[in-house]
C-alpha cells in the first residue's frame, strides 16, 4: 500500500513538474535572486521536465508494484 500511494504522489509531482516548470521554479529557485525578475534558463526548464518525466515513470513504477505476482 506504501508503495501506491508513494507513487501516486511521484505521478502528481512529476506532472507538475512536467506541465508547469516555470512554478517549480518560483517555488525553488526564485528566492536566490534579487529583484525578482529572474527567469529560469532554458537548461533548467529541460531539467526540470526531464525529472518530472522520470518522477512520472518512476511512480507508474510505484502503483504497478503491488499488483506484481508474489
Amino acid at each position: 500500500m506504501l508503495y501506491f500511494i508513494a507513487g501516486l504522489a511521484l505521478i502528481a509531482i512529476g506532472i507538475v513538474m512536467l506541465a508547469k516548470p516555470r512554478l517549480v521554479f518560483e517555488l525553488t529557485e526564485s528566492w536566490k535572486h534579487d529583484g525578482g525578475a529572474a527567469e529560469p534558463s532554458k537548461m533548467w526548464l529541460f531539467s526540470t521536465r526531464f525529472g518530472g518525466m522520470m518522477c512520472v515513470l518512476a511512480g507508474i513504477g510505484g502503483v504497478v508494484v503491488p499488483f506484481l505476482p508474489q
